[in-house]
């Protein structure tokens, strides 16, 4: 989860997820790390970045808001969903988004 995810041509969508979690782990890195591989092999996929420091943020890349419906369907996923509101979360913000442009910069 600690690269750049490599986005297509725009335009795509994009999933921000913004949480601040409980004290303890209650099987979270399991799940969390169970999640991004369900994830990656779902239609419409295209990546991933995370970062936690206090406020952690995960924002997927999909190629279309059906994709993204489909994900937060997913049987796996609602159970993680579930778990999160019980067990790992004081609080989260899910923010769907169109990204009409992007630009970048890697070193060679």
């Amino acid at each position: 989860m600690s690269e750049i995810a490599k986005t297509p041509q725009t335009p795509y969508y994009a999933v921000i997820f913004t949480s601040e979690r409980t004290d303890g782990d209650s099987q979270y890195a399991e799940m969390a790390d169970e999640m991004e591989k369900l994830a990656s092999v779902q239609p419409g996929f295209l990546g991933v970045e995370s970062a936690r420091e206090g406020v952690g943020i995960t924002v997927s890349y999909w190629d279309s808001l059906e994709a993204i419906h489909q994900w937060k369907q997913n049987e796996r996923h609602l159970v993680a969903q579930s778990k999160g509101i019980s067990d790992w979360y004081l609080a989260y913000k899910t923010r769907v988004c169109k990204v009409e442009r992007d630009y970048g910069f890697e070193k060679a």
